[in-house]
């Protein structure tokens, strides 16, 4: 007889306690160190006096900080810093020495410009773990290269097999930097569990092009094994058919057919029982070479109808479909509303509040979810110094001499 699973109130936040100094830019740094927020660690990103660069992209408010800050900084603190200088150095180590990791993304010189690369750290404090984020790796000939997303994207074969053969698309998602945030977080958790086992701190390494090459391999392991160079096809499926976006009465649908079962189930929905015997569709490869049939026959049937009723037909038949909604209507889906996945969240000079995504993955145990909104520009800057050891008279004169 099945015993019933007693239920326990929500536990203490994984990562209370942690300390992780966020040296990070852009996404790839800044957001990894936002999930570890999400597990309750105390995150202080700390950014240039006048702010980091990612502060200000896609401004949305008159001071000109922008939506992909607010996005990528949730659950954090703010102290500004100039680490160049001689006394910068001594904030920074003097945060090292009460830090647990600290996460950065850039090449390995900058890293050591700044006195954070992982022998300068574990000088200072022998079990600390460096969460780093680069864009190739820290050797080989392309180490202290810099590159942004849609670089990664180019030189793992997704941008080649993306768009059609004479126009290579990137993704308009940065997939590889929010790819390469999240296997940094979970590899920075798996650190602080082996230095709770061992002691030891470590290097937490990831970068770009490894995050694209673990999404888009399999098409490469292909090309190798089979010497087959595919071509793009913009938004037809490849593996099956028919696939594609299919344009409705007032919009437009995603909806793909792979594996025998949903081909079956497809032609029963539009009255093609014969094309169950049709050679040229008896397999997922044949259905993909043959595909421009099956989508023109899909295209004309979903063009008979609303997207609501091609959404409820397609449900009702157990087909994966998906409406195209633009960012306006993404934020109005009654299934991210309704699921909790948006949390209005105020910010200084916001003229109303932002719509945050909580943590990317919810816990039955554990609230992930958004309990400090993003900081302004050096809002905590005395509160952590303090914490450190500064008094305000120290910390004062360290902003008068453009320390801090």
């Amino acid at each position: 007889m099945a015993q019933d699973i007693e239920e326990e109130g929500p536990l203490e936040p994984l990562l209370q306690g942690v300390r992780v100094l966020d040296f990070g830019r852009y996404i790839a740094g800044p957001f990894c160190a936002a999930m570890l927020g999400d597990l309750g660690a105390e995150v202080i990103r700390v950014e240039r006096l006048a702010g980091s660069e990612d502060r200000y992209i896609c401004p949305v408010m008159d001071s000109g900080e922008g939506a992909l800050f607010l996005q990528v900084n949730r659950n954090k603190l703010s102290v500004t810093l100039n680490p160049m200088k001689p006394e910068g150095r001594e904030v920074v180590q003097r945060l090292v020495r009460s830090a647990d990791v600290v996460v950065a993304n850039m090449p390995v010189d900058g890293l050591r410009d700044m006195g954070i690369d992982y022998p300068s750290l574990r000088a200072i404090r022998k079990d600390i773990i460096l969460s780093s984020q680069t864009a190739f790796g820290d050797s080989g000939p392309y180490a202290n290269r810099s590159a942004f997303d849609g670089m990664a994207q180019a030189m793992s074969g997704s941008t080649y097999m993306s768009g059609h053969a004479d126009a290579p698309t990137k993704s308009y998602a940065s997939w590889c930097d929010f790819g390469t945030a999240f296997v940094a977080a979970y590899g920075t958790v798996a650190a602080l569990m082996y230095r709770m086992k061992t002691g030891r701190g470590q290097e937490v390494k990831a970068n770009l092009l490894r995050t694209a090459l673990n999404v888009f391999q399999f098409n490469n392991i292909e090309a190798c094994l089979l010497g087959r160079e595919r071509t793009p096809s913009g938004n037809r499926s490849q593996f099956g058919g028919p696939g594609d976006l299919f344009r409705t009465m007032d919009g437009w649908v995603q909806a793909q057919v792979v594996g025998q079962p949903l081909f079956v189930r497809w032609c029963d929905m539009i009255d093609e029982r014969q094309w169950l015997d049709d050679l040229r569709f008896s397999s997922d490869n044949l259905r993909s070479q043959n595909s421009h049939v099956l989508n023109e026959r899909m295209q004309s049937w979903v063009g008979q109808f609303t997207t609501a009723q091609v959404l409820a037909r397609l449900e009702q038949s157990g087909i994966p479909a998906g409406q195209l909604l633009s960012p306006l209507q993404v934020i109005e889906d009654p299934q991210v509303v309704q699921t909790g996945m948006l949390t209005w969240t105020d910010y200084p000079g916001l003229s109303k509040p932002a719509p945050l995504v909580s943590g990317p993955v919810e816990f039955s145990g554990m609230d992930t979810g958004i309990h400090r909104r993003p900081p302004t520009l050096g809002e905590h800057t005395d509160q952590v110094l303090g914490s450190v050891g500064y008094s305000g008279s120290e910390i004062a004169g360290l902003r008068a001499r453009r320390i801090v």
